[in-house]
């Protein structure tokens, strides 16, 4: 990996300089790299706990006990990462997906951290030109919804989603999710929410869309119909931002139905698809519930994969 540090923090408004006071944190939650010409900075939206179930709806709870137990995770309920991308390229500053925001009747207060985690990076929130949503779900538009941003916007905003994502959330069907309660009714309203207040915004495509010089946004739909991955190329370097197509388990347990996936079956089709394209390719992989910064690689492992995550860089 060709990762540029110090030239990749200034030009984001120097982020790697000390967090303003009142945002000190003894956890990381930036990492700053370079595709290329293109800056990425990969940014923690904090953490959702959530039941370990929702991993693998369709495995035989022994097998999905077993894997959480070769992997050191808790047996009932485990944090998912949250991860967010802020992009520049081509004089934009693009914003991929904004965390969960808040949502008080979900008590999830160790995410939603974005707009403080932005400020102490440097970023403002005036500098976003574009903004790309992989799909609608809470914890990837959310963000846009906390009281006082929208304000804090520009007016020439424009929020990038496919057609298809605005389409299905009219009427979403969540018929074959597998999702704690409350959730289907949170989904469904904050998605309600953020079309009505950025309906003006949204610039829509079919299936795929350049959104700056070498940021590219394609649908692959399954988790949602519209939902979409993100990849940057610039100076023979790649690296793709799979949304939620890619979980923790989906290299070793592919065929493996995430609760949140409205087509679990086509979910899973292109999930390994993707990591057939990525094991290939070499390029580097950031997806949003990976964990923190969920920067690697992935290997083939006959039918399965391997995750080779990315040595920091300093």
């Amino acid at each position: 990996m060709t990762s540029h540090l110090k030239e990749t923090a200034m030009s984001l408004d120097n982020t790697s300089r000390a967090a303003r006071p009142g945002h000190d944190e003894l956890v990381p939650s930036r990492y700053a790299l370079r595709i290329g010409e293109i800056d990425v900075l990969v940014l923690s939206d904090g953490v959702l706990p959530l039941p370990t179930a929702m991993l693998a709806h369709n495995a035989e709870p022994a097998v999905r006990a077993a894997w959480l137990d070769d992997m050191f995770l808790p047996p009932d309920a485990f944090d998912w990462a949250l991860n967010v991308v802020v992009v520049r390229s081509g004089g934009q500053t693009i914003l991929i997906d904004s965390g969960l925001g808040s949502d008080p009747n979900l008590n999830l207060p160790r995410a939603g951290q974005l707009v403080m985690r932005l400020e102490a990076a440097g970023v403002d929130l005036a500098s976003v030109t574009d903004v790309v949503i992989t799909h609608m779900h809470m914890d990837h538009i959310g963000g846009l919804l906390v009281d006082g941003v929208k304000e804090r916007l520009r007016q020439d905003l424009r929020i990038h989603v496919a057609a298809a994502e605005v389409e299905f959330w009219k009427s979403p069907d969540f018929s074959r999710t597998s999702m704690p309660q409350g959730f289907p009714d949170a989904l469904r309203s904050t998605a309600k929410r953020f079309i009505k207040e950025y309906h003006g915004h949204l610039r829509t495509f079919d299936e795929e869309h350049e959104v700056a010089p070498g940021v590219v946004v394609r649908r692959t739909g399954g988790h949602t119909p519209g939902h979409s991955v993100v990849r940057l190329a610039s100076g023979g370097e790649g690296l793709t931002f799979a949304g939620d197509a890619v979980f923790t388990v989906g290299f070793e347990q592919p065929g493996w139905y995430n609760g949140f996936e409205h087509d679990p079956e086509e979910a899973a089709r292109v999930r390994v698809r993707l990591l057939r394209e990525l094991a290939a390719t070499g390029e580097l992989l950031v997806a949003t519930h990976l964990p923190f910064p969920s920067l690697g690689r992935v290997a083939a492992d006959g039918d399965a994969f391997r995750w080779v995550a990315a040595f920091w860089d300093y």
